[in-house]
């Protein structure tokens, strides 16, 4: 089991929450976090199946697990998230905001629906998560947010998403200044392509072939690979690390 700052100290258990949780990348983070020693919640919509079986992972862990479904870019949604955090487990020490939504055009043809629902769930969720965290997490905690690679590299087709992005990149370095005083850390992964489910059902094999050869180390990014960043930004060996957006896409930029 993978000790945080203070557990010693405090004689407990740690607590994180992932959005987004019982997605492709956000499930394997919370089963991660759960081997790590952590009690996880997870914040969901859709799938009342899928969260049922997140949790069932996060327990053969050996750790408790809830699943509450949120509305992340609701402010009253996500205060009442937390309250029943609160109420389950007790006050967080993580929180990990993998929630987002793409869909991906051209600039020119992008409807304008499309780019204020990924603005509402990608920037405004991002902002409201952080914002009930920063107000409620305990000192001494970390939050991660996930970014994407695609800021950087800034291909055709992803201007929406890739400036959501670059906004949750912004937010993430503003936060990490404002909490000064009360050892939160504050930090932002940007992955590259990552072989999650809903990425390979929805990618054409050729396409996903041409996007396997863009790093160095000539492969998809997996899930674990993520995770395991996470791990290290939440746990003891990342409390130097604050105010940052680490890349972690295999040298693709």
């Amino acid at each position: 089991m993978t000790m945080t700052a203070g557990d010693a100290d405090e004689g407990r258990t740690r607590t994180a929450l992932v959005t987004g949780g019982t997605g492709g990348m956000g499930r394997v983070i919370a089963t991660k976090l759960a081997a790590d020693g952590f009690d996880v919640a997870v914040a969901y919509v859709g799938d009342v199946d899928l969260a049922d079986a997140t949790i069932g992972e996060i327990k053969d862990q050996g750790r408790r697990g809830a699943a509450f479904a949120a509305d992340i870019a609701d402010e009253g949604a996500v205060s009442d998230l937390f309250d029943s955090i609160d109420d389950h487990f007790g006050r967080l020490d993580v929180v990990v905001h993998t929630a987002g939504i793409n869909r991906p055009a051209a600039l020119t043809e992008l409807d304008l629906a499309d780019l204020d629902a990924i603005h509402r769930v990608n920037v405004r969720g991002t902002f409201v998560v952080n914002q009930q965290a920063a107000r409620r997490m305990r000192d001494g905690g970390s939050i991660v947010n996930v970014s994407s690679t695609m800021v950087r590299v800034a291909p055709p087709a992803l201007s929406a998403y890739a400036a959501s992005k670059s906004a949750v990149d912004t937010l993430t370095r503003i936060l990490a200044k404002e909490l000064r005083g009360r050892d939160i850390t504050v930090n932002a992964v940007a992955p590259g392509p990552t072989a999650t489910a809903a990425f390979l059902n929805s990618t054409p094999a050729e396409e996903q072939e041409q996007l396997a050869a863009w790093p160095p180390l000539g492969r998809l990014g997996r899930p674990d690979d993520i995770a395991g960043v996470v791990s290290f930004l939440v746990g003891p060996d990342g409390r130097w690390v604050n105010g940052q957006v680490v890349y972690a896409n295999g040298g693709l930029a």
